[in-house]
């Protein structure tokens, strides 16, 4: 990504999820002089420069900072919190090239609230990633806009790419795709934490119990990751038949322990459902 007709990347809000985008970038050969970013404290964008030695904007020092980085952008990406991402392309709309690709992360911001405020024919396309983006091990889908063509989508699908998967999704599957990928990482973490709480049950130190619980959760996922099995396949090489692996597992099974995980993950789905909403409504 260093020739002459490498993008022109502006990072409108420029978060931990998109600062791990903007370094894998560079780490993968974009020049940082083609990428301004915008923040809203000095400090976060002298950071920024430091860091990364890009062009760092403060909204606090110059209340027009995101049009000046979006107005030269080749790509546009939105990384306000999702309250804000109507306002942000409203605000930007004017001043963006007609061919000028707009890349939202935000959580719950649809495509059309999006186009709704943007100039007609604007190349739209939503993203969601999730934390894990930020060592380069993340899932990051990708849905076009009404008019972001092929050409586009794969223009997305490289620039993610640093950060982790990119999966290409229809739009009415965000939330479902949210509910395991954007909320899963969780879920690992929270079966770490139970996982160090039966081991303290069972009479191990509490440091060791976490210890060994982490680095198993971490271990396993790696074997995920890297040996290109799937799940089932991976569990059931470590369940020998009437051991303690099986004993373990059949009870999660009686306990239901499948149809709680499913029951969690529509319950995310509905909340991501329920927001969109609230932020469909209008003010007031």
């Amino acid at each position: 990504m260093t020739t002459p007709g490498a993008p022109r990347i502006a990072f409108l809000g420029c978060g931990s999820m998109n600062e791990s985008i903007l370094a894998g970038l560079l780490a993968a050969g974009l020049d940082p002089r083609r990428v301004t970013a915008t923040v809203r404290r000095a400090e976060r964008a002298a950071e920024l420069r430091r860091r990364h030695g890009v062009t760092a904007l403060a909204t606090s020092e110059d209340a027009a900072a995101n049009t000046v980085a979006a107005q030269d952008a080749d790509v546009v990406i939105l990384g306000v919190k999702p309250a804000g991402i109507v306002a942000l392309a409203r605000g930007i709309g004017p001043s963006l090239q007609p061919t000028a690709l707009v890349l939202s992360v935000a959580a719950a911001v649809t495509i059309a609230m999006i186009e709704a405020v943007l100039p007609e024919g604007q190349p739209v396309i939503r993203s969601m990633p999730n934390t894990p983006s930020r060592v380069g091990r993340g899932v990051l889908s990708i849905s076009a806009g009404t008019a972001a063509g092929p050409g586009q989508m794969a223009q997305a699908r490289e620039l993610l790419a640093s950060a982790g998967t990119v999966v290409e999704i229809a739009e009415d599957q965000v939330d479902a795709l949210s509910a395991v990928s954007g909320s899963g990482p969780a879920y690992a973490f929270y079966l770490a934490e139970a996982m160090a709480a039966a081991g303290v049950d069972l009479g191990l130190d509490a440091d060791l119990a976490a210890l060994i619980a982490r680095e198993t959760v971490a271990g396993a996922g790696f074997m995920l990751a890297e040996e290109g099995a799937d799940a089932a396949t991976l569990r059931r090489a470590v369940t020998s038949p009437n051991g303690t692996t099986q004993s373990a597992i059949e009870t999660f099974e009686e306990l239901g322990l499948p149809g709680i995980v499913a029951d969690g993950a529509r319950a995310a789905t509905a909340r991501a459902a329920e927001i969109t909403r609230e932020l469909t409504l209008p003010a007031g």
